[in-house]
C-alpha cells in the first residue's frame, strides 16, 4: 500500500505514538479520522494536520455502537478507509496486593477493555468496511496494526493488568490474521519498549539518563517517529502478516 493512497482511523490519535503516526501519514499523502477521549487535543491535532487532511471523532473505542457510528462516519469524511491504527491505551498500573489491600477487580477489567477489547472492537469494526474494498496490490483491502508492549512478555511488579491486556493483543494477532486472509486485510502488531511520553519528560534528568543507559543499543528512549516509520513499513511491506514486532533496542524489562 502506498501512503499517498492511505485512508486511515487512528485511535489514541491526538497524542504520543498515535499522533506522530497521523503526522507521517499525512505528511506523505494520506489522511486520517483520529479516534480519541480528549477533545482539546483533537482540535490542535486537526488545526496542524489541516482539516481537509484530518478529522477528530470522540470515541470511547469500548463502545460498540459508538465505534461502528464513528467508524462509518470517518470512511465518509476520508473517502474510503483501508488502515486502522490502534493506539489508545491505558497504564493500568498496580500492584495486585498493594498497601491498601488487594487490587479492586474494576481496575483490572477497565485496563483490559481499553487495552484488548477496545482494539478487538476496532479492528473488528474496520475489517467489516475493509472487506468491501476494491483490491489492490496482492490483492490486498486493509492493514490494522494493534499496539502492544514488552510488557506483554516481561511485564513487571504493578503490571499484571496491563501486561495482560497487552499480551491478549499479541495472543489475538495471528488467529485475526488469518481469518481475514479471505478478504486481503492484514493484521500486525508492534510491541514497543520504553518511549519517551509526557511522564518520563517530567522526570529528574538524571532518571531519564538511567533509563536510556538501559536500553542496549541505541542507550536512548524510543520516539514516537521511531513507531510512526514501522506502522509506515508495515503498511508498504504486503508480506508482513500475522507478527508482533518488537521495537525496543533489544532491551528486556527488569522485574522492577
Amino acid at each position: 500500500m502506498q501512503l499517498t493512497d492511505t485512508r486511515a482511523i487512528v485511535t489514541g490519535g491526538v497524542s504520543g505514538l498515535g499522533l506522530a503516526v497521523a503526522q507521517h501519514l499525512v505528511a506523505n499523502g494520506g489522511k486520517v479520522a483520529l479516534f480519541d477521549v480528549n477533545e482539546e487535543k483533537g482540535a490542535a491535532a486537526v488545526a496542524e494536520l489541516g482539516e481537509s487532511n484530518a478529522r477528530f471523532f470522540r470515541t470511547d473505542v469500548t463502545d460498540e455502537a459508538g465505534v461502528a457510528t464513528n467508524v462509518a462516519e470517518a470512511k465518509d469524511f476520508l473517502g474510503g478507509l483501508n488502515v486502522a491504527v490502534s493506539c489508545a491505551g491505558i497504564l493500568g498500573a498496580g500492584r495486585v496486593l498493594g498497601r491498601e489491600g488487594a487490587m479492586p477487580l474494576s481496575q483490572f477489567q477497565t485496563t483490559v477493555m481499553v487495552n484488548l477489547v477496545g482494539s478487538f472492537n476496532v479492528a473488528k469494526a474496520t475489517a467489516e468496511v475493509m472487506q468491501h474494498n476494491e483490491a489492490g496490490t496482492d490483492g490486498e483491502r486493509g492493514v490494522i496494526v494493534n499496539t502492544a508492549s514488552v510488557a506483554a512478555y516481561e511485564g513487571q511488579i504493578g503490571q499484571a493488568a496491563y501486561s495482560a491486556s497487552k499480551g491478549g493483543v499479541v495472543g489475538m494477532t495471528l488467529p485475526m490474521a488469518r481469518e481475514f486472509s479471505r478478504f486481503g486485510i492484514r493484521v500486525m502488531t508492534v510491541a514497543p519498549g520504553v518511549f519517551w511520553t509526557p511522564m518520563v519528560d517530567g522526570m529528574p534528568e538524571s532518571v531519564q539518563q538511567s533509563l536510556a543507559a538501559s536500553i542496549p543499543f541505541p542507550s536512548r528512549l524510543g520516539k514516537p517517529e521511531d513507531f510512526a516509520a514501522l506502522v509506515a513499513h508495515i503498511l508498504g511491506n504486503t508480506y508482513l502478516n500475522g507478527e508482533t514486532i518488537r521495537l525496543d533496542g533489544a532491551t528486556r524489562l527488569a522485574p522492577k
